[in-house]
């Protein structure tokens, strides 16, 4: 509740953003204007069409601004003058008018009040080159963060899309090179097989050896994993048995009958189901059956490399959210793993990823892709303050009604004197050229304004958390909203 007061121009001038205006502008603003006594409470709340320009008197007041489902204290003070509400009115349509945050009073306070309308015409017809001035700043500074917004977001597609690319062409030239190896070995095989149909077989005998292929093929899959050092044991002695049953350079095929987990034992079955047969029957069948087991190895390599290109593509589909409405609901840690599959080249071979996640976690409705954006952030700058080389955790887990995630590096940390500044547009710590300072602005900009979250940071040497929190059941759908606006004498 609010009481009406009498508007003095001598008390008005007593207010710093007054104090050079003349008497006649003065008297104008005390009769279009108003003073109002308001007891302890709400004056305006977040998001309600911006009607009024605040100026306190007398009192105390404080603003909060909603970030993960919670109201945020960002400002309390008892200064005259300072002031708060519809100050952007005089830009007119060009702008939304809403209030960009709550406004309190924590005692008894008394405002000058002016209606935006008023505002807005007393700031045109009174200060029109100002208007100018402040307007170019305002969509200067948007602009400016908007063509450099899209200018990071491109470095970071180029990053991706060649880390994607030498991520692809891994597997792909694996995939060609064990096709041309298996055509060979195709090739060998209807070779030995020509020689084998004019050696002297029974039929039991050749029907044995089909047999014994079939379970050579089917080994191949069941393979038991061994150390070098096992494996290394195992080939000398399949090297050995071969060596002293007559076949030339045993050595060479020793190591493909290990690595499909056959042994002396399935040898000696060979040996019986030929024996009779002369020495050059028995070495072209030992060499179809190598064949055999190679080209069972081969298909396999070729699966696992087409396989891993098909994941890669599922994986830059999920990052990317194509075909994919712009705001869903989703499991948040399939655009985690998205985002590490992207950036695996970056993050290197000598980064330990740790991944600690509450597999309970419910669905979250978010903006996928831009979501995406800021988990990419923020593990770039994480693998960035390691120096490329340490342990990267990215773990998730509830927090009250949120969905917590926290990407933490072991790197140097963020001194305590910059740790209030790191979301500040154009704040970087990264050396000249390495980094724009939008990362963290995007980031918080997306998580914030879009989502109703919170990003905060904490830090010692040697652990360092950047934690995410989203809402798991926002109040209807996320909308945009400009970021609150600071000033030394406005709130």
């Amino acid at each position: 509740m609010s009481a009406r007061l009498i508007c003095d121009p001598d008390e008005l001038r007593t207010l710093f953003l007054f104090e050079k205006l003349d008497d006649e502008q003065l008297a104008w603003l005390c009769r279009d204007g108003r003073v109002e006594e308001f007891e302890p409470g709400p004056v305006y709340r977040e998001g309600d069409p911006a009607t009024c320009f605040y100026v306190l008197m007398a009192g105390e007041v404080y603003m909060t601004k909603r970030s993960g489902g919670e109201e945020i204290e960002l400002l309390r003070t008892s200064h005259r003058g300072s002031y708060g509400g519809a100050w952007s009115a005089y830009m007119g349509d060009k702008v939304d008018q809403v209030y960009s945050g709550s406004f309190y009073v924590s005692e008894p306070s008394t405002f000058f009040v002016l209606d935006s309308g008023t505002f807005a015409r007393m700031m045109q017809e009174w200060f029109p080159m100002a208007l100018h001035l402040l307007e170019g700043i305002f969509f200067g500074n948007r602009n400016t963060n908007e063509i450099i917004g899209q200018r990071e977001r491109l470095l970071a597609l180029g990053s991706l899309s060649a880390g994607l690319t030498h991520e692809l062409n891994n597997p792909a030239a694996a995939a060609v090179r064990a096709t041309s190896s298996l055509r060979e070995r195709v090739a060998g095989m209807r070779h030995k097989l020509k020689m084998i149909s004019h050696g002297k077989f029974s039929p039991a005998a050749l029907e044995s050896l089909v047999q014994l292929q079939e379970e050579a093929a089917t080994q191949v899959a069941k393979a038991p994993v061994l150390t070098p050092l096992e494996a290394a044991d195992r080939e000398d002695e399949l090297g050995d048995w071969l060596s002293e049953h007559g076949i030339a350079n045993g050595w060479d095929i020793a190591p493909t009958f290990v690595q499909a987990g056959l042994d002396i034992d399935w040898l000696e079955k060979i040996a019986a189901t030929l024996e009779g047969c002369d020495g050059g029957v028995f070495e072209g069948a030992i060499r179809w059956l190598n064949y055999t087991v190679e080209t069972e190895l081969l298909m396999n390599e070729i699966t696992d490399s087409t396989t891993r290109i098909s994941s890669l593509v599922d994986a830059a589909k999920q990052y990317s959210q194509m075909d994919r409405a712009p705001f869903q609901v989703v499991d948040i840690h399939e655009l985690l793993d998205s985002t590490l599959v992207m950036l695996a080249r970056k993050i290197g071979d000598d980064i330990t990823v740790v991944k600690e996640y509450d597999r309970t976690l419910p669905q979250v409705p978010c903006y996928a892709a831009e979501l995406n954006q800021v988990w990419t952030n923020l593990i770039d700058n994480a693998v960035s303050a390691m120096s490329g080389r340490g342990t990267l955790t990215v773990r998730t887990y509830r927090e009250n009604d949120c969905v917590a995630v926290e990407v933490c590096d072991t790197g140097p940390g963020v001194p305590d004197d910059l740790r209030h500044r790191i979301f500040e547009p154009f704040f970087t710590t990264k050396p000249v050229g390495e980094g724009t300072g939008l990362g963290l602005d995007i980031s918080f900009r997306i998580v914030a304004n879009k989502h109703g979250g919170d990003i905060r940071v904490e830090s010692v040497p040697g652990d360092t958390r950047f934690i995410v929190r989203l809402p798991i059941d926002p109040q209807g759908r996320p909308m945009e909203t400009e970021a609150a606006q600071a000033n030394t004498g406005g709130m």
